[in-house]
Formats: structure tokens, sequence, C-alpha cells
């Protein structure tokens, strides 16, 4: 009534004595008038003001709430901060606790945060019983903490339900003579006060062990193959505090699926014995985590004895990049069912427990009918999807069980969204991470209380990656769960197996469903081209290795990390590891090559040339032949292929015979060909200078022909003149005009050879000789 009183005063402060009492009424009438007109505002009680832009004044954080799911006996503390934003000091504070009004639906929930002002008909009573707490003087910036504590009996709720709690700080800012709500934080209040009443809903907790890719193929050149990390960051996770390693031990003794990609055992246990961490210019120094890596595995050990433990695929392979960039490249599928077959070997040994492998988890959940197809091509027949993906029909809000049969003998177990998302928010603040821990258990409930009786089966899945705080929240909401209140633990497998309700919605949506925000972050078709080109550098390799192993198993599973969900908004990432791994299998190809070779001069009509195979590998090479080939087989021809067999870290010399027919440079071209006649490495070439036939050679040669040219001559004179004999009456003489012996000589009982030169008959006949003829002898 302070403006009331002020304007009754400035018309007693004007009128006359004798006229006070009629103009006192006057005032009051002049004054209803004008609070009736609005142009004045009669203020109300302290304990009901709001002013909305007065109630934003302070913010209020609720760091902590305990118990998170109170029951009948039980005392609630509620912990937090207040702080004053506005310009002027808050006087006569205090924080006190309000229970609103029961929440009756799932959306309502999601709308709590929405709200920032203070409302009096919504946001309830404060709560009496001497339970606020007073605060000095708060200046502007001025933050103080408080503490309330109340018992439940006190709160007066009703039957159980979820119900909004809200923290306020009232007091009085400058230029305010009364009390009124400066700021509002609220939160929810699951309540049960007695036994369900009906059926517990069965719920399915994921608990995902999943990292970052931390290894690549690259490993020292020794025998030992020395892995080599690009930096030492996996160990601050395993380390104690570190994100993987608070995951195992708030996981350990929780009812929880464990879901596990295997490449993060593979590269942890890796580090438990000797690796290498990359340096500048190619250096490396030895890294030095084995001791948390050893204590981790160990720790991982005992928490998933006697827990259903489900195995992706190795390397976590993005299945909707799959589906929709990748099947359309030769191969790029076939890396799936490898992946597949690799995470059950890889999880039974390391950690002694045979995982389930039929289940595929697409990223966030999101399905189309392309995504199924590729899931379940590897033999997973279960596709974990998430119910904003797979919607119920006319957006109904009741939460079905989890099951639902999609066609050909598959199954699409639907996580609920809003129990899966409720922990994706920041969880760094204690403020974020109760309300979380709040808004988890209230929606559970609420799912529970939507048909108590009908026992249904629900499933979360939460982020791939969770970080310290988010899974410090998961594992508050999952114990207070885990005393006999609404809900009773359940496995994944189990899960699958529910019987599916039969209203559920079966149709899986086409392509087009899948959300933009998505599909942009995929791998792109020239991704999986990439990987394609290691693959088929990685065969081509691998065929003349005498320990296909020490290469093909790094190099392999490298190839399925590149395929992996977590390159997602890291494309740059993505292609710096692939063109990482190229290199270094590019680097290890070129070890087995060609030594290049000076040009050759041959030094006769046939000659060896040799080349030279170098190996540097650890290994042996083999199923290789050494191919050179003449650009002139007509001057110079050269023998057929050679087989090239070089132990590791040595070299071979292949020796080919030649043989030239004419003097000139050729040019030759060695190459290597694998067994199944694929050319294996870069081919070398060089020249050949044929100078063998020499003029002294040529000279040889041209007297040769001559004396055959007078041997023959000689033979047709020698005939002509036995001709001319017996044509003259000369002397018997053979019938060839030659002699039986050889030059002269007597029969030495041999045939008589063509080109044999004809006998000498000077001693038979003492004609002189003819003018002009020469006799041999």
């Amino acid at each position: 009534m302070a403006e009331a009183a002020e304007v009754q005063g400035a018309f007693e402060g004007t009128v006359p004595a004798p006229a006070c009492r009629w103009s006192r009424h006057v005032a009051v009438l002049l004054a209803g008038v004008l609070v009736f007109m609005g142009l004045v505002q009669l203020p109300t009680a302290p304990a009901a003001h709001a002013d909305s832009a007065g109630s934003r004044t302070a913010e209020v954080s609720i760091d902590t709430l305990a118990p998170v799911a109170p029951k009948q006996d039980d005392t609630l503390t509620v912990s937090g901060t207040v702080t004053n934003n506005g310009k002027s000091t808050i006087t006569g504070a205090h924080v006190g606790l309000r229970v609103g009004p029961q929440i009756n639906t799932r959306s309502d929930i999601d709308d709590l945060g929405d709200r920032t002002s203070f409302s009096p008909g919504t946001d309830g009573s404060e709560v009496g019983g001497n339970h606020a707490q007073k605060l000095d003087p708060m200046a502007p910036g001025v933050r103080r903490d408080f503490t309330l504590t109340v018992p439940v009996k006190d709160l007066s709720l009703g039957k159980d339900g979820v119900y909004q709690l809200g923290v306020t700080l009232s007091g009085q800012t400058g230029g305010q003579s009364y009390e009124q709500v400066l700021g509002i934080r609220r939160t929810l209040l699951p309540w049960q006060p007695s036994a369900v009443e009906g059926k517990k809903t069965q719920l399915t907790f994921l608990w995902p062990l999943i990292s970052a890719t931390h290894l690549t193929a690259r490993t020292e050149s020794n025998q030992q193959q020395t892995p080599i990390f690009p930096n030492d960051d996996l160990a601050a996770e395993l380390a104690p505090g570190g994100r993987l390693q608070q995951l195992v031990t708030l996981g350990k003794g929780l009812p929880v699926t464990w879901v596990i990609d295997p490449d993060l055992l593979a590269t942890v246990e890796a580090m438990t014995k000797s690796y290498s961490i990359a340096g500048p210019n190619g250096q490396t120094t030895p890294g030095k985590g084995q001791a948390v890596a050893k204590q981790w595995l160990n720790q991982l050990q005992e928490a998933v004895t006697g827990r259903q433990v489900v195995a992706l695929p190795f390397g976590d392979p993005d299945l909707a990049s799959l589906a929709h960039r990748g099947k359309d490249v030769s191969g790029a599928l076939s890396h799936l069912q490898s992946a597949t077959e690799l995470a059950a070997t890889t999880v039974d040994t390391i950690l002694g427990v045979k995982p389930r492998t039929d289940f595929a988890w697409p990223v966030d959940g999101a399905v189309d009918t392309s995504i199924v197809d590729v899931a379940t091509s590897a033999g997973a027949h279960n596709v974990i999807a998430r119910s904003d993906s797979l919607r119920e029909p006319g957006g109904s809000p009741y939460a079905p069980t989890a099951a639902r049969q999609i066609g050909g003998g598959n199954t699409a177990v639907v996580a609920d969204a809003r129990l899966s998302t409720a922990f994706q928010g920041e969880t760094v603040r204690g403020d974020d991470s109760s309300l979380a821990v709040q808004r988890f258990l209230a929606q559970s409930l609420m799912v529970t209380k939507q048909a108590p009786e009908n026992e249904r089966s629900i499933v979360v899945a939460p982020q791939r990656m969770p970080t310290s705080s988010q899974a410090q929240a998961m594992a508050t909401a999952l114990r207070a769960l885990s005393d006999g209140r609404w809900t009773q633990p359940l496995d994944l497998g189990d899960a699958a197996k529910a019987q599916p309700d039969p209203a559920a919605n079966q149709q899986v949506p086409g392509p087009g469903a899948y959300p933009d925000s998505l599909r942009s972050q995929e791998l792109t078709t020239e991704a999986f081209e990439a990987i394609q080109r290691t693959q088929s550098t990685l065969d081509s390799f691998k065929v003349i290795l005498t320990a296909q192993d020490r290469v093909v198993t790094p190099f392999g599973s490298a190839i399925m990390r590149e395929m992996s969900t977590s390159w997602r908004g890291n494309p740059k990432g993505a292609a710096d590891f692939r063109d990482a791994v190229q290199s270094y299998l590019d680097q290890l190809t070129h070890q087995v090559h060609l030594i290049k070779k000076s040009d050759a001069t041959l030094s006769g009509r046939s000659a060896t040339i040799p080349v030279t195979v170098q190996n540097g590998l650890l290994q042996g090479v083999q199923g290789l032949r050494l191919v050179l080939t003449s650009s002139q087989p007509n001057r110079l021809k050269i023998d057929a292929s050679q087989p090239v067999e070089v132990a590791g870290g040595r070299q071979q010399s292949v020796k080919f015979e030649t043989r030239a027919n004419a003097n000139g440079p050729v040019q030759v071209t060695a190459r290597l060909y694998a067994d199944d006649g694929q050319p294996y490495g870069e081919p070398m070439t060089f020249t050949v200078h044929v100078t063998s036939i020499t003029p002294m050679v040529l000279l040889v040669i041209a007297g040769g022909v001559l004396l055959l040219v007078l041997a023959g001559l000689r033979i047709y004179i020698q005939r002509k003149r036995a001709a001319a004999r017996k044509a003259a009456g000369g002397g018997p003489d053979d019938e060839d005009g030659g002699d039986s012996g050889d030059d002269g000589g007597p029969d030495d009982g041999r045939p008589e050879q063509p080109g044999d030169p004809a006998a000498e008959t000077g001693a038979r006949n003492g004609d002189p000789s003819g003018s002009g003829e020469k006799v041999e002898r």
C-alpha cells in the first residue's frame, strides 16, 4: 500500500483541515480508480511478489541433490551456488526450496529448462520449517555457496511420480523496499514412496568403451616391429583420472552391457610392450605408458567378468558412410566382414571373453534401409537404432519395447532417444551433471508409469565416447536405479529377444530420411577410393613376402581404422591418416627395387649383362621374375626372364646372356614381375653399346670369307684341268677328277666330302702347267 499511502499523504498536505475527512474519501476513491485503470499498481505481499525481470537478477546453480531418487524416510540435501548478476547489492537474501506440481508427460520434462523466470502459480510456495538459508548482503558479482537440508516428509509430496523442484534466491535490491524472488533454478524429483505397483521396466544400458584412432601401421625397423604411435595421448586416458580409466572404474559392478571396439584393446595391448612415439624429422622416442596400459587391461578384465560383452567390428567402421558412399567402390564392403571376424578373435585373446558380434551400431542410432543392408551383410542380425530415427506412427509418446522385427530375420533394437541423449550435454559443471541425472531418472520413471501393467524392455544407447564427467553422471543414475526401484537390468542380448509390441513401428525409413547433419560428416567416396588403393598396393606387395603377417597384420588393421566412426567431424585428420598409411606402405614396397645400372658396352659378340635386385626389408622376398627387354632385338638379343629370390637386407645380381648382331646403342628395360604377371615396382632403363664387332674382327671375318672363295676357286680349277686331260686322252683318273687320297697323300679311308680340294695331279702328268695357273702345295 506504499504507493496508495503516498497519494493519500499528498492530498492531506494540500487540502484545508475542515475538509480533511471529505478529501480523504476522495483520495481513496481516486486511488481505487487509478488502480483499476492500471495507472497505479498496488504491491502485493512480499511472499507472493514476482517480477519477471527481477527473478533473473541472480543465477542459481544446483550442484548436488542427494539422494537423487529419495524415499519416504530420507533427508534431501541440495547444495549449490548463487551469484548476483545485477547492478546493485542484494540485501535480506535467503535461499529456499519450492515444490512445484507433479509433471504428467515426458514432453513437460523436456520443457523444464525453457522457463527462466519465477512463476508463483507453477513454482509453488517455499517449504517452511526453517529450512531456508540466510545469506549476507551480496554486492554485484558476488557468489555464495548454499546447502539446504529438508526431510522428505516436509516436502508434502503426493502420489508417486515426477515433481518439479525449485531453488530460489529471495531478497531486496536497490530501490526495492520489499522482498522478491531474484533467481530460480528448477530440477526434477522422481518420487516412489513404496514398491512399484505393476511391472518394472526392463532397462538395458550400453556402456561404450571406444576411443579415437591412436595407432597407424608404422613400426620400427627391427625384428620386434616396435609400433610407433603418433603421440602418447592414449596413456593419459588410461592413467588414473583419465577418461578410459574412469569408464572402467565406474562401469565395474554396474548392471550394464559392455560395448567395446576391439581396436582399442589391440592398441592398449601393444602399449604393454615396447613402443615408440613419433617425433620430428623421423626421430622416435620411447613410449612410457606400459604400466598404465597393463593396469587398465587388468581392471577391464575384472570389470567385464560375468557381464555381457558386445564387440563392434574392429576399428568401429562407419556403417552409414559405407552404405551411402562406400558400397559403390569395389571391395570396400569386404572390409566389414574382415573387421567382424577380427573383432571376436581380438576380444577373446586379450580379455578371455567370447563376445557377441551380431550387433551393429550405426552413428547415433540413425538408420535407413541401406544402412541396415550393409550392417547385416557381415553377420550382424541385430541393429541398434534410436527412436528418433525409427519413429512411432502418429508421434505417439508411448515408449514400446525396444525389439522390432524388420524383415529378413533381422531385429532393430530401438533405443529410447530421450534416455539415450540425457547425458550428451556439457556436464563439467555440477549443475549440468545434476540436472542430467535427475532428467534421466524422471524420464525412466515416466516410461514405467505410462503402462505399469505392461512389462517393457527399454534400451539406452548413450554417446559413443562419453567424457569422464558424463560417465560419472551415468553411473550416478544407474546406481540410483539398482536399489530395487522402478526398473530392473537386462542384457542387450535378452533385450533383442524380447517380444515386440504389436503396434510398434517396424518400418525402416528410406535413405532420404537420413539426417543431413549426419550425412555431411560421412567419409566421402574419394576416401573409400583411397582406402582401396592402399588395399591394392598391399595385395600386390604381400605376394612376394616370405613372412606376410609382418606386413599384412599392421596394414590390414590400419585400413580398417581408416573407416572408423571416430573420423566424423574431422575430415582433415582422416585424410592425413590415410595419406600416412599409404606413404609408409609405398616406402616399404620401394625397399625391393632394381639398383640403377650405368650404360654397358659389349666386348664380344656374346656377353653377360648383370642386373642387381636390392631387398631392404628385414624379411626375404620371393615369387619375382626379372625381365630384360631389348628395344632392338635384331641388334641385341637377350635371354628369357630370370627368377629372383633375395634374403632380407641383401641384394642379388641376376645375369643375362646376350648376343650382338650389329654395332650401335640399344636401350634395354629391366623390370620385376610377380608370379601372377603383374609388374612390381618401377622399370629401369639403361643403354648397351654394341661395339664387339671391331675392325680387327671384321678383317678376320673378311679373311675367312676370302679363304672360302679361294678354296672354291681352287676346286674349280682342279676339276677344269682334270676335264682337259681326259679330253686329251690322259691317264686314268677318278670319276670326278679327284684322287682317292687327301692332298695327294695315301687314301685315308674316309669318303670324299663336298668342298674337299681336288688332289693335285702334277706327279702323274709331266706336261708343263698352263699359262696363269698356280700350283698350291
